[in-house]
C-alpha cells in the first residue's frame, strides 16, 4: 500500500470563532429548501440534468485514518465537466425567463422558451462573465440553451483546453491580459457599456442579485448527496476560490435540519491565492496582492464574493491554505485509485478539498482540533474533470437539445 509523504505540510489552518451564527434572511431564503425545489423543477426539463454520483473510497478512509470518505463526483454534470453547469445555466434560464415576462407583461413557463416569440427576446439579449474556465463554460450553454448571445472574458492563466470548451458552445470569448479579478472588473466595465448583462459567480457592493441564482444551482449538488448518505457526515472539506460553491454547500448543509450536530465544514484554498483565509486572518473581507500562478487556476482569486464571505464566516469551522505539491497528491489519488477503490477523473483544482484533507491528517494539531479521527465521516466533492481530457459534448449533453430549448427534437 501507498503511504504519504511523512512531510509536514505547509498549513494555514484558521480555526473559525464565528461559527454557528444565523445567515442574512436574503443568503438563507437563496440556499435553502424552498429555493431549491424551484430548482430542481426547472432544470428537470431538461434531460442531460441528472444525478451525480457519489462514490465512497474505502481504502483511501483506512489508509488517512477515518471511517468513511465519500466523494460527489461532478464531472460528469451536464455533459459540461463540472459542477458549475448548475449555477450559470440556471442563472441564464431565469433571467431570460425574468426579461419574457417583463416585456410580455404576463408569467412565462419555461418550455414557452422553445417558442419563436420567445426566441427572439432572448436573441436580443446578451450575458456576459469572467471565467478561469468552468463557469463560462456553464453560462455559454445556458445562453446556447435559451437562444442569448454570450460573451465570455478569460484571464491570461486560462488553459487552451478551457478556452476551447468554452468556444465550442458558441460563445464569444475575449482573453484578457491579467487575472480572474482583473477579467471581472473588464467584463463588468464593457458589459455596461455595451448593455450587456453580466452573470457573474462573484458579487460585489451593489451586485448580488445574480450571484445568488448562480449559487442557488449549487445547491442540488449538496441536496444529492445529503439524500445518498447513510449518514450525516461529520466533515466537509470545501474547495474555493472566490467562495461561491462552498458558501452554496455550507449555507446548504447549515439549513438542513437533519444535520444536527452541523457537519465541520473546512475551506481550503490554494496558497498562492489564498482570499478567504487572509480575509478571516484580517476579520474582514479583502483583496489580497495577485502571487505566482497556481495549478488550481479555477481557484486563483484574489478577492472573495461577498456573499460566499457572509455564509461561510457564519459556517465553516477553518479555513486553511495547500501547497501546489498537495493538489498533485490529490488528483494522483483520485485518478490511481488504492485497491477497488472508483478511479475519477478530476484536476489539481477538482481534487483541491481531498489535498486538504490529506494534508490536515498529517498534522497532528489540526487533526486533533478538528476531530479527524476514526470515526469522522467526510464528504468531498471533486468539482470538476481533467479538463484536457474533454471532448466536445454532444448536444443532448451540453443542454441545447430539451423541453425549454428550440433546437429540433
Amino acid at each position: 500500500m501507498r503511504k504519504f509523504n511523512a512531510r509536514c505540510p505547509m498549513l494555514s489552518p484558521n480555526i473559525n470563532p464565528a461559527r454557528g451564527q444565523a445567515l442574512d434572511a436574503a443568503d438563507a431564503a437563496c440556499l435553502d429548501a424552498g429555493a431549491l425545489a424551484q430548482v430542481e423543477s426547472l432544470l428537470s426539463l431538461c434531460p442531460a440534468h441528472g444525478t451525480t454520483p457519489l462514490l465512497a473510497l474505502p481504502n483511501l478512509a483506512r489508509e488517512i485514518g477515518v471511517a468513511s470518505l465519500d466523494v460527489k463526483h461532478e464531472a460528469p454534470r451536464f455533459g459540461l465537466g463540472s459542477f458549475k453547469a448548475l449555477g450559470g445555466v440556471h442563472a441564464v434560464i431565469r433571467l431570460a425567463l425574468e426579461e419574457a415576462r417583463r416585456r410580455l407583461g404576463r408569467a412565462v413557463h419555461p418550455r414557452e422558451l422553445r417558442e419563436s416569440g420567445l426566441r427572439d427576446i432572448a436573441a436580443s439579449i446578451t450575458v456576459s462573465c469572467a471565467t478561469a474556465g468552468n463557469h463560462g463554460r456553464s453560462v455559454a450553454a445556458g445562453a446556447k440553451l435559451v437562444g442569448c448571445r454570450s460573451v465570455i472574458f478569460v484571464p491570461s492563466g486560462a488553459s487552451d483546453e478551457r478556452i476551447e470548451g468554452i468556444a465550442q458552445l458558441g460563445a464569444e470569448v475575449r482573453r484578457f491580459a491579467g487575472g480572474y479579478d482583473d477579467a471581472v472588473a473588464e467584463a463588468g466595465r464593457i458589459s455596461a457599456a455595451e448593455g450587456w448583462t453580466v452573470v457573474s459567480d462573484t458579487s460585489w457592493p451593489g451586485y448580488e442579485r445574480i450571484p445568488r441564482l448562480v449559487m442557488q444551482g449549487y445547491t442540488i449538488m449538496a441536496a444529492e448527496a445529503l439524500r445518498e448518505l447513510h449518514e450525516p457526515p461529520s466533515h466537509i472539506f470545501l474547495q474555493a476560490g472566490v467562495g461561491g460553491f462552498a458558501a452554496a454547500v455550507a449555507g446548504h448543509v447549515a439549513l438542513d435540519p437533519g444535520m444536527v450536530p452541523m457537519p465541520r465544514i473546512v475551506v481550503v484554498e490554494p496558497a498562492r491565492a489564498a482570499c478567504l483565509f487572509e480575509s478571516h486572518r484580517a476579520g474582514a473581507p479583502i483583496r489580497i496582492r495577485p502571487g505566482e500562478p497556481t495549478r488550481m487556476s479555477p481557484l486563483e482569486c484574489y478577492e472573495p464574493s461577498l456573499i460566499a464571505w457572509r455564509i461561510l464566516i457564519r459556517t465553516a469551522a477553518a479555513f486553511m491554505t495547500i501547497e501546489e505539491e498537495d493538489a498533485v497528491l490529490a488528483k494522483q489519488r483520485l485518478v490511481e485509485p488504492l485497491g477497488d477503490d472508483p478511479q475519477l477523473s478530476s484536476s489539481e483544482s477538482g481534487a483541491a478539498g481531498l489535498a486538504g484533507l490529506i494534508a490536515a491528517c498529517r498534522a497532528p494539531a489540526f487533526r486533533d482540533t478538528l476531530g479527524l479521527n476514526e470515526r469522522a465521516r467526510i464528504l468531498l466533492v471533486n468539482t470538476e474533470g481533467d479538463p484536457a481530457g474533454r471532448r466536445a459534448p454532444r448536444p443532448a449533453e451540453a443542454c441545447t437539445d430539451c423541453a425549454i430549448s428550440g433546437a429540433p427534437r
